[in-house]
């Protein structure tokens, strides 16, 4: 009994029964046989809807990169072949195929991606309905929710990797150059090839799209929020692509000078710098030029690049706004209608 006690940490003084000591050892065992059994049902719901997508050949600056290709994961979520992966698993996909955990090799067309989210949709003809994922919901997740992340990398295994919430409302910088907002920030380690996998809840509902790990950030790992997926994967089945407002310039963030900031009395201290301007964009057409340093837009404050971003959504396209701008110390105002972007 002693021995217990003082693996436990703790001096009973004989106040519980070495069967009560039994049973609370019993019910921690059990309570880890709940987790576990609760990891393997997720697995086994979600996995047979967690595809191998293979790229045979890339088109590079217009040719075709023959040999060249990767892989990664992703997910049915349709009962006719609609799966939703990482853009950058198929962006620029000459041919790709897609494997399922049952061995069927299909041809996989895209439908549409979006680099400024990392997602995608392709879909696969089948003569039978597959598997699909059942969406949950991100909006109403809690830090410290279970998160379990699965990927096929291998084509006739999946892999299955486990662990919990850690941080919501994170933003990532995709490869395009935006910020992705509302990430998912999750312990459960993401194997390679596992790029495009669905993050699930303990009832196997897909709550996020795994997109990318910190090498050297002991394991932290990133999931696109489901409702976020959900919303972009509508606009890529209806219309192909995602609109974004392009105005036709290129910028760094900078600080404003104090003196000209005290003296307008501007919202911020920082601006955007023109440092190029495309010709015939609407940047150049509202006359703006460069070393401008962009302070508001549509009577909204812009103290930096991801912020006009975040402004210059699909219902910006065609819309006249004020862009206004720092000349020197002067403050000049402009009016700019976006384009979309190409």
């Amino acid at each position: 009994m002693r021995e217990v006690e003082f693996l436990l940490g703790n001096d009973l003084n004989g106040a519980l029964p070495s069967t009560a000591v039994a049973e609370t050892i019993l019910s921690d065992a059990e309570i880890l046989d709940v987790y576990s059994n609760t990891v393997v049902s997720a697995s086994e719901i979600a996995s047979p809807s967690v595809v191998k997508i293979d790229v045979q050949s890339i088109r590079q600056n217009g040719r075709s990169n023959r040999g060249a290709g990767g892989s990664g994961s992703g997910f049915v979520f349709t009962p006719d072949g609609y799966i939703i992966t990482n853009s950058h698993v198929v962006h620029n996909a000459e041919r790709m195929t897609v494997q399922m955990q049952d061995g069927g090799v299909y041809t996989a067309d895209l439908i549409g991606d979006d680099p400024d989210t990392d997602l995608a949709v392709v879909r696969i003809s089948s003569s039978v309905n597959l598997p699909a994922l059942k969406l949950g919901a991100s909006h109403n997740l809690k830090v410290g929710q279970m998160a379990i992340a699965i990927g096929n990398p291998f084509g006739f295994q999946y892999t299955v990797t486990a662990g919990v919430i850690s941080a919501l409302g994170r933003s990532l910088r995709a490869y395009s150059g935006r910020l992705i907002d509302d990430v998912i920030q999750t312990d459960a380690a993401l194997n390679p090839g596992n790029s495009g996998g669905p993050l699930v809840d303990s009832r196997g509902r897909v709550i996020g799209v795994n997109t990318a790990t910190i090498a050297q950030a002991q394991g932290i790992c990133f999931a696109i929020a489901i409702d976020t997926a959900k919303f972009v994967a509508l606009k890529l089945l209806r219309e192909g692509r995602i609109r974004r407002g392009y105005i036709g310039i290129a910028g760094q963030n900078v600080s404003v000078p104090r003196q000209v900031v005290r003296y307008y009395n501007l919202a911020a201290e920082n601006g955007i710098l023109i440092i190029s301007m495309d010709e015939q964009s609407p940047a150049a057409i509202a006359g703006l030029r460069e070393g401008d340093i962009i302070i508001e837009y549509g009577g909204k404050t812009v103290s930096g690049i991801d912020e006009l971003h975040k402004i210059l959504t699909d219902e910006a396209v065609g819309q006249r706004q004020k862009i206004t701008v720092l000349r020197g110390t002067r403050k000049s105002e402009h009016e700019i209608i976006p384009l979309e972007r190409k």
